[in-house]
């Protein structure tokens, strides 16, 4: 449970540094913008560059974190079965809103009306 907890704050931090790597970025792919040399690290281009490189990083840790996070769930919830069934009891019936009293299940209410099965799905065709 340790080792989910250690992924599960280290997963936030890169989030976080991603948000901000992404943050920093110019939507014309410009990077930071500040000033320096054209050619070094912190023109234009190398800042842009860098920040690329990083932003790529940083989601490649996340989307392994994340697969490494779900796994280590599944491992820790301990059920690997998919129950397939569908419990199908109806539960009972409210009283009459109008004051009567409610018809047993399976037969008609009335002369009029047909008898309803017990089965919710049983008329149901696709």
């Amino acid at each position: 449970m340790s080792f989910f907890i250690f992924l599960t704050v280290v997963q936030t931090i890169v989030a976080a540094g991603l948000v901000g790597v992404i943050l920093m970025q110019r939507s014309e792919g410009g990077g930071l913008g500040i000033g320096g040399s054209p050619g070094g690290l912190m023109g234009a281009r190398g800042a842009a560059d860098f920040l690329t490189r990083t932003t790529r990083w940083l989601a490649i840790l996340f989307v392994a974190l994340s697969i490494t996070l779900a796994a280590v769930a599944v491992e820790t919830s301990g059920s690997s079965e998919i129950s397939t069934t569908l419990d199908r009891t109806a539960a009972p019936a409210p009283a009459d809103l109008l004051g009567g009293s409610p018809a047993p299940a399976g037969e008609p209410a009335s002369a009029d009306e047909p008898a309803q099965p017990d089965d919710p799905l049983a008329g149901v065709t696709e």
